[in-house]
């Protein structure tokens, strides 16, 4: 039989590297692998299909595979995750000490379906009661103007959203036009020392191992999701895409835990990565369904209350049916 050929589009991940260099391979498939920034994968494939398997923002997939008839299916492979408390930027002038202070405040994204954002604004309705109709939300750019939303919204009744088109959240903030910039990488203002920007939650590691320890979520940011005609003609295609990332993800941990060679040029990273094994259960970077079900849970919940999910879908629908069956001898 004739390998399959794929092509399949990410960023440069260390525990992809085996896999898209070839050490590991897929049974029956030979794959072309495009690396890329991650925003121009999410463009190019939420709007063009460009690719049969792709790195895909987590609120963008979730728009997408909660349409009815939707074209894609995921796989429960983690290609970026990151605690998110780190990600809110204030104006010390707003006079923002705490989660509360937010409420009646403006807030800015780079878009509504911004995975980091998903995660903190369910966070702040949850567990400080900020509802999402208590802010008012602004949309613009991260450090450059012009950034639009990929995906089609409902946004839910009473959410004031406004969208900025000739500046960027670093400026706004800067600026004292909004009072908050809840942004997955630090805004150009504070990265550059201006004397009024500061993170809201200094101590954000500490929160989000507390974090962690009390609800099990270990919040996903992109996924790998296929086009879901290639499955339908070819249904073992998930598991063995799924057992070649497991492979690679594997050997790239491995790596890190090894104290006999120094790989990377970070002290004491081998002690580190034991010590993340132990908070995290023994797998620093899950992948799979029921190993990821309480962060899974929580953002179908929070993607469709935010109208970004057109359904409150369930973990095993996301994915292809069986893609996790026990396989013993």
């Amino acid at each position: 039989m004739s390998l399959l050929k794929l092509t399949i589009a990410t960023t440069d991940y260390d525990h992809f590297r085996d896999f898209r260099l070839g050490l590991v391979k897929a049974e029956g498939i030979d794959h072309t692998w495009l690396t890329l920034g991650h925003h121009e994968v999410f463009a190019r494939f939420t709007f063009n299909r460009e690719w049969d398997v792709s790195e895909l923002s987590f609120a963008k997939f979730m728009a997408q595979v909660t349409r009815k008839d939707s074209d894609i299916v995921g796989l429960p492979v983690v290609c970026s995750r990151l605690f998110r408390f780190s990600s809110f930027y204030v104006n010390k002038k707003s006079k923002i000490k705490t989660a509360k202070d937010l409420k009646g405040k403006t807030i800015g994204s780079p878009e509504w379906a911004h995975t980091a954002a998903v995660y903190m604004r369910g966070w702040l309705n949850d567990e400080h009661g900020v509802a999402l109709k208590d802010v008012h939300w602004y949309q613009a750019g991260a450090n450059e103007a012009g950034r639009v939303e990929k995906v089609e919204l409902s946004l839910p009744e009473g959410v004031k959203l406004t969208r900025v088109s000739d500046k960027s959240l670093s400026e706004m903030l800067a600026a004292g036009e909004i009072d908050c910039a809840l942004i997955a990488r630090p805004p150009t203002c504070f990265l550059e020392g201006h004397p009024d920007i500061v993170r809201l939650f200094p101590d954000y590691w500490s929160m989000e191992e507390e974090y962690y320890k009390r609800t099990k979520v270990w919040p996903i940011m992109h996924i790998i999701c296929v086009q879901k005609a290639i499955l339908d003609e070819n249904p073992w295609v998930a598991r063995n895409l799924l057992n070649a990332f497991e492979e690679s993800k594997r050997r790239s941990v491995e790596r890190l835990l090894d104290p006999a060679v120094s790989r990377y040029p970070v002290a004491w990273l081998p002690t580190y990565m034991r010590k993340m094994r132990d908070m995290f259960d023994g797998d620093t970077f899950p992948y799979g369904i029921e190993e990821n079900r309480p962060t899974l849970e929580q953002f179908a919940r929070y993607t469709y209350e935010q109208g970004i999910a057109h359904r409150h879908a369930k973990p095993e629908e996301l994915f292809p049916k069986g893609v996790m069956t026990l396989v013993r001898v």
